[in-house]
């Protein structure tokens, strides 16, 4: 006799390897809370509309608040023989509350039972991971704030471009992250929709009422298709999509915190409690928090492509292959939240050093389009002056100087329209103040940007 509690038309026992095999205790324990919060929601449902009688569903509560107790204290041994954490807590509530704990399954399947758990457990993360992104931002403007007016180079090719102020780049990021919650929260009215009573696929012949359940849940709408309540994991592969490009925000981030600290640059220095050294050279301080986080970028990554390709070629309704759903999803949250908590901590431990900032803007000829701009000024067309400020570039280049170090002699035989103003027009504080088109990097643009921020962030 199969002791299985869906043995009942199976003649042998489950060979012990196959046991194993199809076991998912080990990655799906972690839903016990959102299982009994479903089954609890479920059983106030039943007697509602009495399918069971309301004590039968008080003692069955009662007994499924013992169990989480038990849970909670290591009390029950998880084992690959009852399969998963369903299985695992019907077993443990038969052993507190009697027989009438075999009620407890009526009119539902582990179909609809783990789309309603995972759905459960996902609401309650991506609030969690909209907030501490939330905090990142914070953050991001904080630092912004402190260092409102420090100018740095920026880049297009990983070349010096034209001067910016750090924190106009700071807030580049803010924005990226800004789009990360929206996608999150948009991502949420997906999640937020209750599958259970759909049964196996098709329904179930008792007279459920899912909206009660629904309320009971807090969720904002009842599944319409039992097929696709089973079936569906579009709210998986969308977090961990969303998921995924967030990571890569954090990826690009890292990898300018890890080119802004070395030597080469020296524009920061991250705290020595988000650092690491070498085993062998005693001067090394490492950027491993950046290093880590852009590494685990890749991992998330793999996890959008390992659930995609699970539920590329499924057919309706449920399969086996959807138990796999839950380790790429898992280490999708965890991995973030901790990657979103370790940035925002050592965010508030970063020092910058502004002088070397703005000493980099000095060189490269940053400021060439600039002369580009004071020769439209005087009535050159673009495409003339852009010439003009290339050929100035080049003979700048040829001298070993910067185009401020040319003697105005020297600019006029580039072009008669060049006057003494040029050496206050090309300055890096005036170039950063013209930059006055909406979203660009002056001055007032800015801080006006970062007192937005401030704003929606509620600082």
């Amino acid at each position: 006799m199969n002791e299985k509690l869906w043995g009942g038309r199976f003649s042998r026992s489950t060979d012990k390897l196959v046991e194993k095999f199809n076991a998912s205790i080990d990655v799906d324990k972690r839903l016990y809370d959102s299982d009994i919060e479903g089954s609890i929601a479920h059983l106030k449902m039943m007697a509602k509309e009495s399918i069971i009688t309301r004590d039968e569903a008080d003692t069955l509560i009662a007994g499924l608040g013992k169990v989480k107790e038990q849970i909670e204290n290591n009390e029950i041994e998880f084992s690959a023989g009852l399969e998963d954490i369903h299985m695992h807590i019907e077993d443990a509530l038969g052993k507190v509350a009697g027989d009438v704990a075999k009620k407890l399954h009526t009119g539902r399947s582990r179909n609809d039972q783990v789309a309603l758990d995972v759905r459960i457990y996902l609401k309650k993360e991506t609030r969690l991971i909209i907030n501490l992104l939330a905090g990142f931002q914070i953050a991001l403007v904080k630092m912004a704030q402190k260092h409102l007016d420090v100018i740095m180079p920026g880049y297009t090719h990983l070349q010096r471009a034209q001067p910016v102020l750090f924190s106009h780049h700071l807030m580049a990021y803010y924005e990226m992250f800004k789009r990360d919650i929206e996608r999150f929260e948009d991502c949420f009215k997906r999640i937020d929709v209750m599958p259970l009573g759909a049964a196996a696929l098709a329904g179930t012949t008792y007279p459920l009422n899912r909206e009660f359940t629904k309320d009971v849940l807090s969720f904002s709408k009842v599944s319409d298709n039992s097929i696709d309540s089973v079936s569906d994991r579009d709210f998986v592969m969308e977090f961990i999509s969303h998921a995924s490009i967030t990571m890569i925000h954090f990826s690009r981030l890292s990898e300018e915190l890890i080119l802004w600290s070395s030597s080469e640059f020296s524009f920061i220095t991250i705290s020595d409690s988000f650092t690491t050294g070498s085993s062998i050279m005693p001067q090394k301080k490492n950027p491993d928090v950046a290093e880590l986080v852009r590494g685990k970028t890749g991992r998330v990554v793999g996890n959008l492509v390992c659930i995609l390709t699970l539920m590329k070629s499924l057919p309706l309704a449920y399969n086996k292959d959807m138990q796999e759903d839950k380790e790429p999803l898992f280490d999708t949250v965890d991995t973030l939240k901790i990657c979103t908590d370790v940035y925002t901590r050592m965010f508030e431990n970063i020092k910058i050093h502004k002088d070397r900032m703005v000493e980099a803007c000095k060189q490269g000829f940053l400021n060439a389009t600039d002369l580009a701009d004071y020769l439209v000024s005087k009535g050159m067309a673009f495409r003339n002056a852009h010439a003009v400020a290339g050929q100035a570039v080049a003979y700048a280049l040829n001298l070993g100087k910067e185009l401020n170090d040319l003697t105005l002699e020297e600019f006029k035989d580039l072009s008669d329209l060049i006057e003494k103003d040029v050496y206050e027009f090309i300055t890096i504080d005036k170039m950063i103040s013209r930059r006055i088109s909406y979203g660009g990097t002056g001055f007032d643009n800015v801080k006006k940007a970062v007192k937005k921020a401030a704003g929606e962030l509620g600082l």
